[in-house]
């Protein structure tokens, strides 16, 4: 017989190199797991905060021009919007609007659209003509772009895995990349991670997948905990204080204000979404075939309204909003269409911004109006109702305008009355158009 003599101690240096072998797969495999998720988190988190900032700056500068030179948007706000158009239609096709809709239609209908619809181009130019048109004065948001960006980030990141990863992955993987992303986007935009969360069930995928549950709750924590960590514990328009008073009137007022927002809510997305059926003829073809000198003409229409409004109209609207709920800002009964006139006429040129926060303003302004009414009732419990019914009005997402609004509130005791609001309002605004963020993703698929 023939022994083979081994050397002293071999092996178990074979079983501590079998051993280190298993823990470094192992780790390879948490960290494409989980940590590229948590990397793009952190890194949607630290974008959304300065491109905030950012626009902050913007809309300041406007401002600060415009007190001292009023009729200074007459010219400034249709040459903005026009460039805005140029360029968008020049290097950027695939940024116009809030984003919300390509984000769907990346995650509804496939891996083409992605590399489209989320890539980094897309992200630069979302964040420098928005910028642009909040110089001008544009009604327009940024949670919405935050939206697109936090999902565009997130969905390069693909490249971070192997190749032989992706092949199996394949679109599962792009998917949940570019739906942590947005819902991180929101999260951090709001500073709200249970917005967040439901935001990406309710509106952005209509169902829920245990398997990618904890790896999407934690990328919007992460989001939301860097947000958190650079600008503070704060809310976005700030604390709304309500007392332990509920007066009588308060179900007839949650329904009234479910009814009204959601017919104006209803009203605006048929605007958007039927430009054929009520703007003349010669204006469709002529927005077709001259979209920049269109998107002048808009800026035009915008910078009128503002100018007569005393410049309320302009911008996203926050400052108007959080004045009402103060009480340091009382805008007449008007406040509300002409802001809304403003926001069509920024959104149908084609360039980058967003819905939630003029949204939030309109319903902020009908619940003041209808103080008018309901005089009995504290003013910021009214402006509350009316901001979550126009904003589940817009999006036909009720549950998401009702976690956005009821994270503002000092207690929770007006919960039920915010919810019966947001239900309504979100209903009736289906009777006249289908969702407006799907219904605009279609456009997408189709083109």
């Amino acid at each position: 017989m023939c022994f083979i003599s081994l050397p002293r101690g071999y092996i178990p240096m074979r079983i501590h190199a079998l051993a280190d072998r298993r823990t470094i797969l192992r780790i390879r495999r948490l960290w494409l797991h989980y940590g590229i998720f948590w990397l793009g988190a952190v890194a949607t988190g630290l974008v959304a905060v300065m491109y905030a900032k950012l626009i902050d700056f913007g809309y300041d500068t406007f401002l600060r021009y415009t007190t001292s030179h009023r009729w200074l948007p007459l010219l400034l706000t249709p040459a903005v919007a026009a460039l805005g158009v140029w360029i968008t239609r020049r290097w950027f096709v695939g940024a116009e609007g809030s984003g919300i809709p390509q984000v769907i239609a990346t995650l509804h209908e496939g891996r083409e659209l992605g590399p489209r619809l989320l890539s980094m181009r897309i992200l630069i130019g979302k964040i420098g003509v928005s910028f642009l048109s909040i110089l001008g004065g544009l009604t327009i948001g940024r949670e919405g772009p935050t939206i697109h960006v936090g999902a565009a980030l997130m969905f390069s990141l693909r490249r971070f895995y192997p190749a032989r990863f992706r092949s199996i992955r394949g679109a599962a993987l792009e998917r949940n990349l570019a739906l942590a992303g947005a819902a991180a986007g929101l999260s951090a935009a709001f500073n709200a991670p249970l917005a967040g969360v439901v935001f990406a069930i309710e509106e952005l995928t209509r169902s829920f997948e245990q398997r990618t549950s904890g790896v999407l709750i934690t990328a919007i924590i992460f989001a939301g905990v860097v947000s958190l960590g650079l600008q503070g514990n704060y809310t976005y328009f700030g604390t709304i204080d309500i007392d332990g008073h509920f007066p009588d009137m308060l179900a007839i007022a949650a329904v009234m204000l479910g009814v009204v927002t959601g017919v104006a809510g209803g009203a605006f997305c048929w605007l958007l979404l039927n430009t054929n059926r009520w703007m003349p003829a010669r204006l469709v073809v002529w927005r077709k075939d001259h979209p920049v000198a269109f998107g002048a003409a808009c800026g035009l229409v915008i910078a009128l309204i503002g100018v007569a409004a005393g410049g309320h109209t302009f911008g996203s609207g926050y400052a108007e909003a959080r004045g009402m709920l103060e009480g340091n800002s009382q805008l007449g009964a008007s406040y509300p269409i002409l802001k809304m006139a403003s926001m069509v006429g920024s959104y149908l040129p084609g360039a980058p911004g967003g819905l939630f926060a003029p949204s939030l303003a309109i319903g902020a302004g009908i619940g003041n109006a209808l103080h008018l009414v309901f005089g009995q009732m504290q003013l910021p419990m009214l402006i509350a109702l009316g901001m979550v019914g126009y904003l589940a009005a817009v999006t036909q997402s009720p549950i998401t305008a009702f976690v956005i609004v009821i994270e503002m509130i000092n207690g929770h005791a007006l919960v039920l009355s915010l919810m019966t609001t947001a239900l309504i309002a979100s209903q009736v605004s289906r009777l006249f158009a289908p969702p407006l963020y799907e219904a605009l993703s279609k456009r997408y698929v189709a083109g």
